[in-house]
């Protein structure tokens, strides 16, 4: 599909819909993407292409492709200027923005809330760069885009999720409602960094560094041992045990695990610089694993997805926790996020930020009534913030 773009400035604009990212080419998303002020490994077309390719997020699982490309001119040698992920959805699963009760309420009205359309990376709440553009101008292209498609499609919506603070704006300027949830992130201390994980520990009230110490001892003392490998030192037997762990976490929660092995194959041939694996054993057999992306070129580590083959108090902890701090603090790191909820991880170090999302209804009435709504959840997700950050984990906030 493809249509006219109006000029915007001196220049005529193509806008073209992909039903395959793969279709894109891989250099100027990859590009636009570095250009862009919160690039993360997850919005490589790497990524979005093993996804579709391994069957994780295809129109089959629910996730149809219909990605947006905006070029600079048309023929062959057209130039990518800005472009975006996007997906038409027939559910709200794996998304960690919570939007049930809106298609609930549609429903009992009589209305159809899905198809849907998803600006977002999938299975992935992690913040960082959604609209991906040449320069700024382009931005209010790339939503017009989108709300055009919507209302050509009847799609009830249109959903931005953990975009960053640049495409906020510009979401809110085209007059689309603001959402914020809350997330727990580690950040190095600044202008000098932790020299371990004991130093980092130091800046904590006594009752939390007295109760990591615990846990970790008791892991150690259960006779668990770490080894941790990266980028293609991974062997595909430790791919093996790890989606072992990975599918088991989902059968623990009576769920099916929503990538495929052959996600994890692609991405460890694609993009195995951003990939960092825990695997715990004892008595000389692996008992867990934890998968951690990282980003070394801006020193940031996220914490993705983890399970076990035997039980262990505290064991998690260890595996998704302590462990990576520590290899990020030995390795200089930035920042750890450790994903969505979980305020459990706040008494770890891990502190509470908002994380945004976007969202437009084409129903008028429906749309007064979110918007209110979503005042309201707003203030109190400003609340809960302000309430966490008075029982902060470290003694004061200069040791942050």
């Amino acid at each position: 599909m493809s249509a006219a773009g109006d000029a915007v400035g001196s220049s005529n604009y193509v806008i073209r819909l992909f039903d395959d990212p793969a279709a894109l080419d891989a250099a100027q998303w990859n590009a636009l993407l570095d250009r862009s002020a919160a690039p993360t490994p997850f919005m490589r077309h790497e990524y979005f292409a093993a996804l579709h390719a391994s069957g994780s997020a295809t129109r089959a699982t629910g996730w149809a492709p219909c990605f947006v490309g905006i070029f600079a001119h048309a023929g062959a040698e057209a130039a990518l200027v800005a472009a975006c992920p996007l997906y038409f959805k027939d559910h709200s699963y794996g998304e960690y923005v919570f939007d049930w009760a809106w298609a609930d309420a549609y429903q009992r009205h009589g209305l159809a809330y899905y198809p849907k359309l998803l600006c977002a990376v999938p299975f992935t709440p992690v913040p960082g760069t959604r609209l991906l553009v040449h320069d700024a101008s382009l931005r209010p292209v790339l939503l017009a885009a989108i709300e055009q498609l919507a209302r050509e499609s009847c799609a009830s919506s249109i959903h931005l999720l953990f975009q960053d603070e640049a495409d906020q704006r510009s979401a809110s300027d085209a007059g689309w409602m603001p959402r914020s949830t809350v997330q727990f992130h580690w950040t190095n201390r600044q202008p000098e960094p932790y020299a371990d994980f004991d130093d980092f520990l130091t800046g904590m009230q006594h009752d939390k560094r007295k109760k990591i110490r615990q846990e970790r001892r008791k892991v150690a003392a259960a006779g668990v041992e770490f080894t941790h490998r990266s980028g293609r030192e991974i062997s595909t037997a430790d791919w093996d045990y790890f989606y072992r762990c990975y599918t088991r976490t989902y059968r623990a929660h009576r769920s099916t695990p929503y990538l495929t092995r052959d996600f994890f194959a692609r991405i460890a041939a694609s993009q195995p610089e951003n990939w960092l694996l825990f695997i715990a054993s004892r008595d000389g057999q692996h008992i867990a694993a934890s998968l951690i992306a990282i980003d070394p070129a801006r020193r940031q580590a996220f914490g993705r997805y983890w399970g076990a083959t035997e039980t262990l108090d505290c064991l998690h902890f260890e595996a998704c926790y302590y462990q990576p701090l520590a290899w990020c603090i030995a390795n200089g790191y930035r920042r750890f996020e450790g994903g969505a909820q979980g305020a459990h991880k706040m008494a770890r170090g891990l502190l509470p930020v908002a994380a945004a999302s976007a969202h437009w209804l084409a129903h008028p009435q429906f749309a007064q009534a979110v918007a209110e709504f979503l005042q309201r959840e707003g203030e109190a997700v400003a609340g809960y913030i302000d309430e966490l950050d008075l029982h902060g984990p470290f003694k004061s906030a200069a040791a942050r």
